[in-house]
Protein backbone atom coordinates (compact mmCIF):
# COMPACT_ATOMS: atom_id res chain seq x y z
CA UNK A 1 0.00 0.00 0.00
CA UNK A 2 1.08 3.64 0.39
CA UNK A 3 3.45 3.45 -2.55
CA UNK A 4 3.69 7.23 -2.47
CA UNK A 5 5.20 7.02 1.00
CA UNK A 6 6.43 3.43 1.12
CA UNK A 7 6.99 2.52 -2.47
CA UNK A 8 7.06 5.06 -5.25
CA UNK A 9 5.86 3.58 -8.46
CA UNK A 10 8.22 1.34 -10.38
CA UNK A 11 7.34 2.96 -13.67
CA UNK A 12 8.91 6.18 -12.42
CA UNK A 13 11.93 4.37 -11.04
CA UNK A 14 12.56 2.61 -14.31
CA UNK A 15 11.98 5.80 -16.27
CA UNK A 16 8.92 4.36 -17.95
CA UNK A 17 10.77 1.36 -19.34
CA UNK A 18 8.51 -1.69 -19.30
CA UNK A 19 10.59 -4.83 -18.77
CA UNK A 20 8.72 -7.92 -19.94
CA UNK A 21 9.53 -11.18 -18.15
CA UNK A 22 10.26 -14.40 -19.92
CA UNK A 23 8.37 -17.50 -18.84
CA UNK A 24 9.48 -18.91 -15.52
CA UNK A 25 12.42 -21.28 -15.63
CA UNK A 26 10.69 -23.48 -13.05
CA UNK A 27 9.08 -25.56 -15.79
CA UNK A 28 12.57 -26.32 -17.13
CA UNK A 29 14.44 -27.12 -13.91
CA UNK A 30 17.55 -29.28 -14.26
CA UNK A 31 17.70 -32.71 -12.61
CA UNK A 32 19.04 -31.23 -9.37
CA UNK A 33 16.79 -28.18 -9.23
CA UNK A 34 18.64 -25.13 -7.93
CA UNK A 35 21.81 -27.15 -7.23
CA UNK A 36 24.77 -27.85 -9.51
CA UNK A 37 25.91 -31.33 -8.53
CA UNK A 38 26.04 -33.99 -5.82
CA UNK A 39 28.86 -35.89 -4.15
CA UNK A 40 29.81 -38.29 -1.39
CA UNK A 41 32.21 -36.54 0.96
CA UNK A 42 34.77 -38.76 2.64
CA UNK A 43 35.32 -42.52 2.12
CA UNK A 44 31.69 -43.62 2.48
CA UNK A 45 30.98 -47.31 2.12
CA UNK A 46 27.52 -46.88 0.58
CA UNK A 47 27.04 -44.14 -2.07
CA UNK A 48 24.26 -41.62 -1.56
CA UNK A 49 21.82 -40.14 -4.06
CA UNK A 50 19.56 -37.18 -4.81
CA UNK A 51 16.17 -37.13 -6.53
CA UNK A 52 14.45 -33.87 -7.40
CA UNK A 53 10.67 -33.65 -7.88
CA UNK A 54 10.03 -30.50 -9.99
CA UNK A 55 6.28 -30.66 -9.41
CA UNK A 56 6.58 -30.53 -5.64
CA UNK A 57 9.97 -28.76 -5.76
CA UNK A 58 11.25 -31.31 -3.23
CA UNK A 59 14.61 -33.05 -2.84
CA UNK A 60 14.93 -36.62 -1.59
CA UNK A 61 18.49 -37.25 -0.40
CA UNK A 62 20.02 -40.52 0.79
CA UNK A 63 23.37 -40.74 2.52
CA UNK A 64 25.69 -42.96 4.48
CA UNK A 65 28.91 -42.17 6.40
CA UNK A 66 30.35 -42.86 9.82
CA UNK A 67 29.98 -39.33 11.21
CA UNK A 68 30.36 -35.57 10.78
CA UNK A 69 32.43 -34.67 13.83
CA UNK A 70 35.97 -34.32 15.17
CA UNK A 71 38.36 -33.58 12.27
CA UNK A 72 36.72 -35.39 9.34
CA UNK A 73 33.33 -36.10 7.79
CA UNK A 74 31.47 -38.73 5.77
CA UNK A 75 28.10 -37.87 4.22
CA UNK A 76 26.21 -37.23 0.97
CA UNK A 77 25.74 -33.69 -0.33
CA UNK A 78 23.82 -31.92 -3.09
CA UNK A 79 25.62 -28.64 -3.63
CA UNK A 80 26.05 -25.30 -5.36
CA UNK A 81 29.02 -22.91 -5.39
CA UNK A 82 28.23 -19.50 -3.89
CA UNK A 83 29.95 -16.19 -3.23
CA UNK A 84 28.93 -13.33 -0.97
CA UNK A 85 26.07 -13.26 1.51
CA UNK A 86 23.11 -15.62 1.41
CA UNK A 87 20.27 -17.19 3.39
CA UNK A 88 19.60 -20.92 3.07
CA UNK A 89 16.11 -22.10 3.99
CA UNK A 90 14.28 -25.44 3.93
CA UNK A 91 11.94 -27.79 5.72
CA UNK A 92 13.70 -31.06 6.52
CA UNK A 93 12.26 -34.44 7.47
CA UNK A 94 13.80 -37.86 8.08
CA UNK A 95 12.15 -40.73 6.23
CA UNK A 96 11.82 -43.86 8.33
CA UNK A 97 12.59 -44.67 11.95
CA UNK A 98 16.34 -44.80 11.35
CA UNK A 99 19.10 -46.71 13.08
CA UNK A 100 21.36 -44.25 14.88
CA UNK A 101 20.24 -41.51 17.27
CA UNK A 102 22.82 -39.17 15.77
CA UNK A 103 22.00 -39.56 12.10
CA UNK A 104 22.10 -36.03 10.69
CA UNK A 105 20.42 -33.87 8.06
CA UNK A 106 20.56 -30.17 7.29
CA UNK A 107 22.33 -27.32 5.54
CA UNK A 108 26.10 -27.10 5.22
CA UNK A 109 28.57 -24.47 4.00
CA UNK A 110 32.08 -25.81 3.28
CA UNK A 111 35.38 -24.48 2.00
CA UNK A 112 35.90 -27.66 -0.05
CA UNK A 113 34.60 -31.19 -0.61
CA UNK A 114 37.53 -32.68 1.30
CA UNK A 115 36.60 -34.71 4.36
CA UNK A 116 38.30 -32.42 6.88
CA UNK A 117 37.27 -29.12 5.29
CA UNK A 118 36.36 -26.11 7.43
CA UNK A 119 32.58 -25.84 7.50
CA UNK A 120 29.43 -24.75 9.31
CA UNK A 121 26.17 -26.70 9.47
CA UNK A 122 22.62 -26.19 10.63
CA UNK A 123 21.85 -29.76 11.63
CA UNK A 124 19.07 -31.80 13.18
CA UNK A 125 19.86 -35.26 14.59
CA UNK A 126 17.73 -38.36 14.67
CA UNK A 127 17.06 -37.91 18.38
CA UNK A 128 15.93 -34.29 17.84
CA UNK A 129 19.16 -32.54 18.85
CA UNK A 130 19.37 -29.35 16.77
CA UNK A 131 22.63 -27.44 16.65
CA UNK A 132 25.02 -25.14 14.84
CA UNK A 133 28.22 -27.13 14.25
CA UNK A 134 31.43 -25.77 12.76
CA UNK A 135 35.08 -26.52 12.08
CA UNK A 136 37.34 -23.46 11.99
CA UNK A 137 40.36 -24.90 10.16
CA UNK A 138 41.14 -27.99 8.07
CA UNK A 139 41.19 -31.11 10.24
CA UNK A 140 40.38 -29.22 13.45
CA UNK A 141 37.91 -30.50 16.02
CA UNK A 142 34.25 -29.73 15.41
CA UNK A 143 32.59 -27.24 17.76
CA UNK A 144 28.90 -26.90 18.53
CA UNK A 145 26.20 -24.46 19.66
CA UNK A 146 23.11 -26.39 20.77
CA UNK A 147 19.68 -24.87 20.10
CA UNK A 148 16.91 -24.90 22.68
CA UNK A 149 14.62 -26.07 19.87
CA UNK A 150 14.28 -29.86 19.70
CA UNK A 151 13.52 -31.77 16.48
CA UNK A 152 13.42 -28.64 14.34
CA UNK A 153 12.04 -29.17 10.85
CA UNK A 154 12.56 -25.59 9.64
CA UNK A 155 16.27 -25.02 9.08
CA UNK A 156 17.90 -21.78 7.96
CA UNK A 157 21.57 -20.85 7.74
CA UNK A 158 22.63 -17.29 6.90
CA UNK A 159 26.05 -15.99 5.93
CA UNK A 160 26.88 -12.32 6.36
CA UNK A 161 30.59 -11.84 5.87
CA UNK A 162 32.27 -14.26 8.28
CA UNK A 163 29.24 -14.42 10.57
CA UNK A 164 26.92 -17.44 10.31
CA UNK A 165 23.49 -17.52 11.91
CA UNK A 166 21.37 -20.63 12.29
CA UNK A 167 17.61 -20.00 12.60
CA UNK A 168 15.42 -23.03 13.40
CA UNK A 169 11.88 -23.86 14.41
CA UNK A 170 9.26 -26.55 14.65
CA UNK A 171 6.98 -25.60 11.76
CA UNK A 172 4.38 -23.13 12.99
CA UNK A 173 6.65 -21.60 15.64
CA UNK A 174 8.87 -18.51 15.35
CA UNK A 175 12.56 -18.99 14.60
CA UNK A 176 15.22 -19.30 17.31
CA UNK A 177 18.84 -18.45 16.49
CA UNK A 178 22.42 -19.45 17.26
CA UNK A 179 25.42 -17.61 15.81
CA UNK A 180 29.15 -17.91 15.19
CA UNK A 181 31.25 -14.96 14.04
CA UNK A 182 34.77 -14.75 12.60
CA UNK A 183 34.47 -18.08 10.79
CA UNK A 184 36.57 -17.71 7.64
CA UNK A 185 35.49 -20.26 5.04
CA UNK A 186 36.63 -18.30 2.00
CA UNK A 187 34.70 -16.13 -0.45
CA UNK A 188 33.54 -18.98 -2.68
CA UNK A 189 32.05 -21.91 -0.81
CA UNK A 190 30.10 -25.12 -1.32
CA UNK A 191 26.50 -24.72 -0.15
CA UNK A 192 24.09 -27.62 0.10
CA UNK A 193 21.80 -30.13 1.76
CA UNK A 194 23.27 -33.25 3.36
CA UNK A 195 22.46 -36.61 4.92
CA UNK A 196 24.80 -38.57 7.21
CA UNK A 197 23.70 -41.96 8.61
CA UNK A 198 26.27 -42.00 11.47
CA UNK A 199 26.78 -45.66 10.58
CA UNK A 200 28.96 -46.82 7.69
CA UNK A 201 26.70 -49.80 6.98
CA UNK A 202 23.43 -47.85 6.89
CA UNK A 203 21.81 -45.56 4.30
CA UNK A 204 19.40 -42.94 5.66
CA UNK A 205 16.88 -40.86 3.72
CA UNK A 206 15.44 -37.36 4.12
CA UNK A 207 13.08 -35.09 2.20
CA UNK A 208 13.74 -31.35 1.90
CA UNK A 209 10.90 -29.06 0.84
CA UNK A 210 10.40 -25.29 0.57
CA UNK A 211 14.08 -25.14 -0.38
CA UNK A 212 15.44 -21.68 -1.14
CA UNK A 213 18.85 -20.11 -1.58
CA UNK A 214 18.24 -16.42 -1.02
CA UNK A 215 20.66 -13.67 -1.96
CA UNK A 216 19.52 -10.70 0.14
CA UNK A 217 19.64 -7.02 -0.75
CA UNK A 218 23.02 -5.39 -0.11
CA UNK A 219 23.40 -3.16 2.93
CA UNK A 220 23.79 -0.07 0.75
CA UNK A 221 20.64 -0.55 -1.32
CA UNK A 222 18.32 2.47 -1.55
CA UNK A 223 14.64 1.59 -0.95
CA UNK A 224 12.31 2.36 -3.86
CA UNK A 225 15.27 2.98 -6.14
CA UNK A 226 17.13 -0.35 -5.97
CA UNK A 227 15.33 -3.67 -6.32
CA UNK A 228 16.20 -7.34 -6.22
CA UNK A 229 14.32 -10.20 -7.86
CA UNK A 230 10.83 -11.39 -7.00
CA UNK A 231 9.37 -14.89 -6.78
CA UNK A 232 5.65 -15.44 -7.16
CA UNK A 233 4.72 -18.29 -4.83
CA UNK A 234 1.66 -20.36 -3.92
CA UNK A 235 1.27 -21.68 -0.38
CA UNK A 236 -0.89 -24.57 0.76
CA UNK A 237 -2.29 -23.20 4.01
CA UNK A 238 -3.00 -26.58 5.61
CA UNK A 239 0.46 -28.15 5.29
CA UNK A 240 2.73 -25.16 4.55
CA UNK A 241 3.95 -26.53 1.22
CA UNK A 242 5.19 -23.78 -1.15
CA UNK A 243 5.78 -23.69 -4.91
CA UNK A 244 7.51 -20.92 -6.82
CA UNK A 245 5.69 -20.46 -10.11
CA UNK A 246 7.33 -17.36 -11.61
CA UNK A 247 10.41 -15.19 -11.21
CA UNK A 248 11.37 -11.69 -12.39
CA UNK A 249 14.63 -9.84 -11.88
CA UNK A 250 12.97 -6.71 -10.48
CA UNK A 251 9.98 -5.90 -8.28
CA UNK A 252 6.74 -7.83 -8.72
CA UNK A 253 4.22 -7.24 -5.93
CA UNK A 254 0.89 -8.08 -4.34
CA UNK A 255 -0.91 -10.95 -6.10
CA UNK A 256 -4.71 -11.18 -6.07
CA UNK A 257 -6.45 -14.43 -6.93
CA UNK A 258 -9.24 -14.15 -9.51
CA UNK A 259 -12.74 -15.32 -8.64
CA UNK A 260 -12.58 -18.25 -11.09
CA UNK A 261 -9.29 -19.47 -9.57
CA UNK A 262 -7.55 -19.43 -12.95
CA UNK A 263 -5.23 -16.46 -12.60
CA UNK A 264 -3.38 -14.04 -10.33
CA UNK A 265 -3.27 -10.27 -10.76
CA UNK A 266 -0.14 -8.42 -9.66
CA UNK A 267 1.62 -5.10 -10.23
CA UNK A 268 5.03 -4.55 -11.75
CA UNK A 269 6.69 -1.28 -12.78
CA UNK A 270 3.43 0.63 -12.38
CA UNK A 271 1.45 -1.74 -14.61
CA UNK A 272 -0.98 -4.53 -13.76
CA UNK A 273 -0.65 -8.07 -15.09
CA UNK A 274 -2.84 -11.15 -15.21
CA UNK A 275 -0.81 -14.33 -14.65
CA UNK A 276 -2.48 -17.40 -16.15
CA UNK A 277 -1.88 -20.33 -13.80
CA UNK A 278 -2.38 -23.01 -16.45
CA UNK A 279 0.14 -21.64 -18.95
CA UNK A 280 2.43 -19.86 -16.51
CA UNK A 281 2.42 -16.66 -18.57
CA UNK A 282 1.59 -13.02 -17.73
CA UNK A 283 -0.46 -10.63 -19.86
CA UNK A 284 -0.59 -6.89 -19.25
CA UNK A 285 -4.02 -5.54 -18.26
CA UNK A 286 -5.10 -2.44 -20.14
CA UNK A 287 -5.42 0.34 -17.57
CA UNK A 288 -5.42 3.18 -20.14
CA UNK A 289 -3.88 6.31 -18.57
CA UNK A 290 -3.33 4.63 -15.18
CA UNK A 291 0.27 3.45 -15.58
CA UNK A 292 1.59 4.47 -12.16
CA UNK A 293 -0.31 1.91 -10.11
CA UNK A 294 0.99 0.85 -6.73
CA UNK A 295 0.36 -2.47 -5.04
CA UNK A 296 -3.18 -1.64 -3.87
CA UNK A 297 -5.42 -3.42 -6.36
CA UNK A 298 -8.46 -5.38 -5.19
CA UNK A 299 -11.12 -7.38 -7.02
CA UNK A 300 -14.77 -6.93 -6.11
CA UNK A 301 -16.35 -9.90 -4.34
CA UNK A 302 -18.20 -10.88 -7.54
CA UNK A 303 -14.93 -10.75 -9.47
CA UNK A 304 -16.21 -8.36 -12.14
CA UNK A 305 -14.49 -5.14 -11.14
CA UNK A 306 -11.01 -4.09 -10.15
CA UNK A 307 -10.26 -1.14 -7.90
CA UNK A 308 -6.78 0.38 -8.10
CA UNK A 309 -4.60 3.07 -6.55
CA UNK A 310 -2.93 5.17 -9.23
CA UNK A 311 -0.48 8.01 -8.68
CA UNK A 312 -1.46 11.19 -10.50
CA UNK A 313 1.55 13.10 -11.79
CA UNK A 314 -0.33 16.40 -12.05
CA UNK A 315 -1.37 16.17 -8.38
CA UNK A 316 2.13 15.91 -6.88
CA UNK A 317 2.10 12.20 -7.67
CA UNK A 318 -0.50 11.53 -4.99
CA UNK A 319 -2.37 8.24 -5.03
CA UNK A 320 -6.11 8.16 -5.66
CA UNK A 321 -8.64 5.35 -6.02
CA UNK A 322 -10.16 4.28 -9.35
CA UNK A 323 -12.40 1.42 -10.52
CA UNK A 324 -12.43 -0.44 -13.83
CA UNK A 325 -13.58 -3.73 -15.38
CA UNK A 326 -11.43 -6.66 -14.28
CA UNK A 327 -10.58 -7.51 -17.91
CA UNK A 328 -9.26 -3.98 -18.47
CA UNK A 329 -10.56 -0.62 -19.62
CA UNK A 330 -10.57 3.06 -18.75
CA UNK A 331 -10.50 3.62 -14.98
CA UNK A 332 -13.12 5.79 -13.31
CA UNK A 333 -11.88 8.09 -10.56
CA UNK A 334 -13.61 7.56 -7.22
CA UNK A 335 -11.74 9.58 -4.57
CA UNK A 336 -11.22 13.32 -4.91
CA UNK A 337 -8.69 13.74 -2.11
CA UNK A 338 -5.20 12.27 -1.97
CA UNK A 339 -3.28 10.50 -0.93
CA UNK A 340 -5.77 7.64 -0.80
CA UNK A 341 -4.65 4.02 -0.83
CA UNK A 342 -7.25 1.41 -1.65
CA UNK A 343 -7.65 -1.80 0.37
CA UNK A 344 -11.07 -3.33 -0.05
CA UNK A 345 -14.60 -3.64 -1.41
CA UNK A 346 -17.73 -4.27 0.60
CA UNK A 347 -19.25 -7.69 -0.20
CA UNK A 348 -22.26 -6.08 -1.89
CA UNK A 349 -19.98 -3.94 -4.04
CA UNK A 350 -21.50 -0.66 -2.83
CA UNK A 351 -18.49 0.70 -0.91
CA UNK A 352 -14.73 0.93 -1.07
CA UNK A 353 -12.47 1.27 1.96
CA UNK A 354 -9.02 2.79 1.93
CA UNK A 355 -6.35 4.50 3.97
CA UNK A 356 -6.23 8.24 3.52
CA UNK A 357 -3.78 10.83 4.77
CA UNK A 358 -5.60 13.98 5.80
CA UNK A 359 -3.80 16.74 7.70
CA UNK A 360 -0.84 14.49 8.44
CA UNK A 361 -2.92 11.69 9.98
CA UNK A 362 -3.58 8.29 8.37
CA UNK A 363 -7.07 6.91 8.94
CA UNK A 364 -9.50 4.42 7.42
CA UNK A 365 -12.13 5.90 5.09
CA UNK A 366 -15.18 4.57 3.31
CA UNK A 367 -16.70 5.87 0.07
CA UNK A 368 -19.48 4.72 -2.29
CA UNK A 369 -17.95 2.65 -5.09
CA UNK A 370 -19.61 4.94 -7.64
CA UNK A 371 -18.08 8.04 -6.04
CA UNK A 372 -19.35 10.56 -3.56
CA UNK A 373 -18.54 11.76 -0.05
CA UNK A 374 -15.95 9.89 1.98
CA UNK A 375 -16.66 8.85 5.57
CA UNK A 376 -13.93 8.71 8.20
CA UNK A 377 -14.09 5.46 10.19
CA UNK A 378 -11.10 5.74 12.56
CA UNK A 379 -10.04 8.75 14.61
CA UNK A 380 -7.47 7.44 17.09
CA UNK A 381 -4.00 9.02 16.75
CA UNK A 382 -1.49 6.78 14.99
CA UNK A 383 -1.41 4.93 11.69
CA UNK A 384 -4.57 2.99 10.79
CA UNK A 385 -4.07 0.96 7.64
CA UNK A 386 -4.91 -2.15 5.60
CA UNK A 387 -8.73 -2.20 6.01
CA UNK A 388 -10.64 -5.17 4.60
CA UNK A 389 -14.26 -6.34 4.90
CA UNK A 390 -15.14 -9.84 6.05
CA UNK A 391 -17.06 -11.85 3.42
CA UNK A 392 -20.26 -11.56 5.45
CA UNK A 393 -19.85 -7.78 5.70
CA UNK A 394 -20.13 -7.75 9.49
CA UNK A 395 -16.62 -6.47 10.23
CA UNK A 396 -13.74 -4.47 8.83
CA UNK A 397 -10.33 -5.73 9.87
CA UNK A 398 -7.39 -3.33 9.83
CA UNK A 399 -3.97 -2.77 11.39
CA UNK A 400 -3.10 0.07 13.75
CA UNK A 401 -0.18 1.48 15.75
CA UNK A 402 -2.45 3.02 18.37
CA UNK A 403 -1.01 0.82 21.16
CA UNK A 404 2.65 1.11 20.12
CA UNK A 405 3.40 -1.89 17.90
CA UNK A 406 1.41 -2.43 14.71
CA UNK A 407 -1.39 -4.87 15.61
CA UNK A 408 -4.55 -6.24 14.02
CA UNK A 409 -7.90 -4.66 14.95
CA UNK A 410 -11.47 -4.90 13.79
CA UNK A 411 -14.58 -2.73 13.84
CA UNK A 412 -18.17 -2.63 12.65
CA UNK A 413 -18.64 -1.31 9.08
CA UNK A 414 -19.74 2.05 10.47
CA UNK A 415 -16.51 2.39 12.51
CA UNK A 416 -17.96 1.48 15.92
CA UNK A 417 -16.83 -1.20 18.39
CA UNK A 418 -13.13 -1.03 17.52
CA UNK A 419 -11.37 -3.92 19.24
CA UNK A 420 -7.88 -5.39 19.23
CA UNK A 421 -7.41 -8.82 17.64
CA UNK A 422 -3.67 -9.59 17.98
CA UNK A 423 -1.48 -8.98 21.00
CA UNK A 424 1.98 -10.26 20.14
CA UNK A 425 5.61 -9.13 19.90
CA UNK A 426 5.56 -8.44 16.15
CA UNK A 427 4.38 -5.67 13.88
CA UNK A 428 1.31 -7.18 12.22
CA UNK A 429 0.13 -5.91 8.83
CA UNK A 430 -2.54 -6.54 6.21
CA UNK A 431 -5.16 -8.92 7.64
CA UNK A 432 -6.84 -10.92 4.86
CA UNK A 433 -9.96 -12.96 5.62
CA UNK A 434 -10.43 -16.26 3.76
CA UNK A 435 -13.42 -16.46 1.39
CA UNK A 436 -15.12 -18.97 3.69
CA UNK A 437 -14.71 -16.52 6.57
CA UNK A 438 -12.87 -19.00 8.82
CA UNK A 439 -9.27 -17.76 8.73
CA UNK A 440 -7.15 -14.63 8.70
CA UNK A 441 -3.69 -14.51 7.17
CA UNK A 442 -1.46 -11.54 7.92
CA UNK A 443 2.15 -10.40 7.60
CA UNK A 444 4.35 -10.09 10.71
CA UNK A 445 7.46 -7.92 10.73
CA UNK A 446 10.07 -8.21 13.50
CA UNK A 447 9.96 -5.83 16.42
CA UNK A 448 13.05 -3.91 15.25
CA UNK A 449 11.16 -2.63 12.20
CA UNK A 450 9.43 0.67 12.90
CA UNK A 451 5.73 -0.02 13.63
CA UNK A 452 4.58 2.46 11.00
CA UNK A 453 6.80 0.98 8.29
CA UNK A 454 6.59 -2.16 6.16
CA UNK A 455 9.87 -2.16 4.23
CA UNK A 456 11.26 -4.39 1.52
CA UNK A 457 13.69 -7.22 2.10
CA UNK A 458 13.25 -8.34 5.69
CA UNK A 459 12.75 -11.69 7.39
CA UNK A 460 8.98 -11.82 7.88
CA UNK A 461 6.34 -14.37 8.77
CA UNK A 462 3.03 -15.17 7.14
CA UNK A 463 0.75 -15.87 10.09
CA UNK A 464 -2.58 -17.68 10.23
CA UNK A 465 -5.23 -17.30 12.92
CA UNK A 466 -8.87 -18.36 13.29
CA UNK A 467 -11.28 -15.57 12.39
CA UNK A 468 -13.31 -16.53 15.45
CA UNK A 469 -10.27 -15.81 17.62
CA UNK A 470 -7.35 -17.81 18.94
CA UNK A 471 -3.58 -18.02 18.70
CA UNK A 472 -1.77 -17.36 15.42
CA UNK A 473 0.85 -19.68 13.95
CA UNK A 474 3.50 -19.26 11.29
CA UNK A 475 2.62 -20.75 7.90
CA UNK A 476 5.56 -19.35 5.90
CA UNK A 477 9.06 -18.10 6.73
CA UNK A 478 9.73 -15.44 4.09
CA UNK A 479 12.40 -13.02 2.94
CA UNK A 480 10.20 -10.19 1.72
CA UNK A 481 7.96 -7.53 3.26
CA UNK A 482 6.66 -4.72 1.10
CA UNK A 483 4.67 -6.28 -1.72
CA UNK A 484 4.58 -9.77 -0.20
CA UNK A 485 0.89 -9.85 0.70
CA UNK A 486 -0.45 -6.29 0.60
CA UNK A 487 -3.77 -7.31 -1.00
CA UNK A 488 -6.32 -10.12 -0.55
CA UNK A 489 -4.47 -13.19 -1.84
CA UNK A 490 -6.64 -16.19 -0.94
CA UNK A 491 -7.69 -18.77 -3.52
CA UNK A 492 -11.49 -18.98 -3.96
CA UNK A 493 -11.58 -22.34 -2.14
CA UNK A 494 -9.76 -20.89 0.91
CA UNK A 495 -7.03 -23.53 0.66
CA UNK A 496 -4.12 -21.54 -0.75
CA UNK A 497 -2.52 -18.13 -0.58
CA UNK A 498 -0.43 -16.39 -3.23
CA UNK A 499 2.46 -14.19 -2.12
CA UNK A 500 5.81 -12.72 -3.20
CA UNK A 501 9.26 -13.44 -1.78
CA UNK A 502 12.53 -11.85 -2.84
CA UNK A 503 16.06 -12.88 -3.82
CA UNK A 504 18.83 -11.43 -5.97
CA UNK A 505 19.22 -14.62 -7.95
CA UNK A 506 22.73 -15.22 -9.33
Amino acid sequence: MRAGTYGLIMALTFAGCLILATRSSYSQQPALGIFESQADVGPVQNPGSVTYDPGKQEYTVTGSGTNMWLGSDEFHLVWKRMKGDFILSARAQFIGKGVEAHRKIGWIVRSSLESGSPHVTAVVHGDGLTSLQFRRTKGAATEERISAVKAADVLQLERKGNTYTMAVARFGDPLATEQISDLALGDEVYVGLFVCSHNKDVIEKAVFSNVAIIVPAPDNFVPYRDYIGSDLEILDVENGSRRTIYHVADSLQAPNWTKDGKALIYNRNGRLYRFDLASGTPTEINTAFATSNNNDHVLSFNGKQLAISNHIKEEENQSNVFTMPVQGGTPKRITTHGPSYLHGWSPDGKFLIYTGERNGEFDVYQIPSTGGTETKLTRTPGLDDGPEYTPDGKYIYFNSTRTGLMQIWRMKPNGTNQERVTNDEYNDWFPHVSPDGKWIVFLAFPREVKPEDHPFYKRVYLMLMPAAGGPARVIAYVYGGQGTINVPSWSPDSKRVAFVSNSDRK
